[in-house]
Parts: structure tokens; sequence; C-alpha cells
């Protein structure tokens, strides 16, 4: 009797190929491709000019969607990119540089990046604004400034805004001071020490001073100014941080915020433009980010420093013309 064995095994293995394949149209055989849903639900609701942009979320996990605007907005064309995102699920990296690099230099440098946008104020190789990142301060917000007063320089301790997030993923925007000496104890407080350069200068900014202030409890943290939202109300403190940044000129903005279910959002506006965008002032960034459902937000560096990179591509077309290299950044990328 002729054994039967290696007949069988080779027709076992045609059904199963058979059933491992879809005939087409034309007669012939293709592997069936298995189909991964992505969750298409929106983090947030978001205004209806808000559209999300698909093609730029190519390999993006769930837990992060860009949008992109081209609208009327106050009376002004409005070019603009936000991204989304859950921070317990896409993790928020703060950096800063030894020197002035681009925003695309700080993606490319990034293993796992999905997006970067310019972060703090800055000077030639030197950060003006906070950056921390795992509990360790890269740099710190600006502890005072000279401004005259009566004719006459006078020295001003502001506290300026960040947005930081806990260990537990919750975000916080609060006014902040480096209490001590060099990158000293981060103190958090439920309002702006009151300076105005039309008076005299406030205290420097204590544990006790401005009062109800706190150790703030943020891992991770950008600094910027003025805060546009706290509590959900706009409240735009550029007066008492002591900040000048065209602040009624409608020009090219960058922002962070976060809603009140605890998603985050990161907005970069275009600016002096004349074939798109034409940028807004920082009440108009403030009443964009709240319409966005933004209970807290903060403004970053803008105007030629405005800059975002989604997977590796240019977004707003910078108003410079050209990239600006900065000194800080927040890079968004897989935990």
């Amino acid at each position: 009797m002729k054994k039967r064995y290696p007949y069988m095994l080779i027709g076992m293995l045609v059904i199963s190929a058979s059933l491992g394949c879809k005939k087409s149209r034309t007669g012939n055989y293709r592997p069936e491709i298995p189909v991964i849903k992505i969750d298409s639900t929106p983090l947030i609701d978001l205004p209806a000019y808000w559209k999300k942009d698909v093609s730029r979320m190519a390999g993006f996990p769930n837990g992060i969607q860009v949008y992109q605007a081209n609208t009327l907005y106050s009376s002004k064309s409005l070019v603009a990119y936000a991204i989304v995102f859950d921070p317990l699920r896409v993790e928020f990296k703060p950096v800063v540089a030894q020197e002035n690099k681009k925003p695309s230099t700080f993606y490319s440098a990034e293993p796992g990046a999905f997006a970067c946008i310019n972060a703090g104020f800055f000077g030639t190789n030197a950060s003006y604004s906070l950056v921390l990142y795992n509990n360790v301060v890269g740099s710190v917000n600006i502890k005072s400034l000279t401004r005259t007063y009566n004719g006459a320089n006078a020295t001003y301790y502001p506290t300026r805004g960040a947005l930081g997030i806990t260990t537990d993923g919750v975000p916080d925007i609060s006014w902040i001071y480096h209490v001590g000496s060099g990158n000293g104890t981060i103190y958090a407080y439920p309002a702006p020490s009151p300076n105005d350069v039309t008076k005299a200068p406030q205290a420097v900014p204590t544990a006790t001073f401005p009062s109800g202030g706190k150790i703030w409890d943020a891992v991770n943290a950008v600094g910027g100014s003025p805060v546009l939202i706290k509590n959900g109300t706009v409240t735009i403190t550029d007066t008492e941080e002591l900040i000048v940044i065209d602040n009624t000129s409608s020009r090219a903005r960058s922002a962070i915020g976060y809603t009140a279910n605890g998603k985050m959002l990161i907005v970069a506006v275009e600016g002096n433009n004349p074939a798109g965008g034409t940028g807004l002032n920082l009440s108009e960034l403030a009443q964009l980010m709240k319409d966005m459902g933004c209970v807290g937000a903060l403004n970053l560096d803008g105007g030629g420093s405005t800059d975002l990179i989604i997977n590796g591509k240019q977004t707003v077309r910078p108003s410079d013309g050209s990239e600006r290299a900065v000194m800080s950044a927040v890079i968004l990328k897989s935990k």
C-alpha cells in the first residue's frame, strides 16, 4: 500500500492558503489585508471651522489629533493648526538647547516625536522661560527685569506664567517664581505679583508673597507669558508679568492650553502672510483658545518664532519667511 501522507499534507496546505486569500474580480487570489481601526472620535469638541487634518496624522496613535483652521476670525484671515492630545497617552516633553536652533532640528533629534512647537522667550544662546522635564530644571523663568521708574532704573521681580503637568497627568497653569538662589524652589501663586511699570516695584516673591503660594507639583512644565486664561476666564496678565510683545497687534502666535477634562492643546497661528494668515492680538488669541474649550491657556513666544512641526513637516508659514532658531521647544512624542 502506498503512503499518501505527503499528498494529504500538500492538500491541507492548499486549502489553508485558499482560506487566507480572497478571489478578486479578475479571478486572481490576493492575501487578505488586516484592517486596523483607529478611533476617530474627537478628543474634544471644537468649533466647526476646525477641520481634522488626517493627512498629517499618519502613524499617530490614539490620543493625539491634528486640526487645521482656514477662516475669518474677528474679521481677520485665520490660518492656524492645533494639536489636541491626551497627556496620559502622549509624552509632553519641554526641551532647552545649549545654543539657538530651529524647531525642525529639535524635532529631528527626538526619537519617536510626533510634533514640535517653539516655546519660551530667549536671547542669543540664553533662555528666559521655564523648561522642566522629569522634575529637572533646564531653564528658569526670568527672575528679574530692569525697567525705568521715576526716571531711574528699577528692578522688578515678575511672576510669569507657566503650564505644567503633575505626576498624575493633570495640567495646570500658574504664575510662578523660583524662590531662593539659582533654580530655587518653584512656587505657584493663584494670582500674579501686582507689578506695574508705572508704579514702584513689588517685593521679591517668597513662599508667602504673593499670598496663597505653594510649592508647585509639576514634573514637566514650560514657561511663557502672559497667562491668557485661568479657571475658565480670560485673564490676560501682561501688565503684571511685565511682558510687551506687540500685545495689541496682529501677529503670529503660539499658545498652549487645556480643557476641563484634562485634554491639552497646542496652537500655532500664522501671521504676516499676505496670502494666508494675518495673525491675532493677545485678546483674540485668548478668545480663540476659550472658543476651543480651554479653561487654562498660556501664550508662548510668537512672531517670527512661531513654528509648528507635525510629522516632520512645517505647518504655518514662519512670518520671517524661514524658521527662526530658538532656545526652547515642546515636543510631543510616544510614551
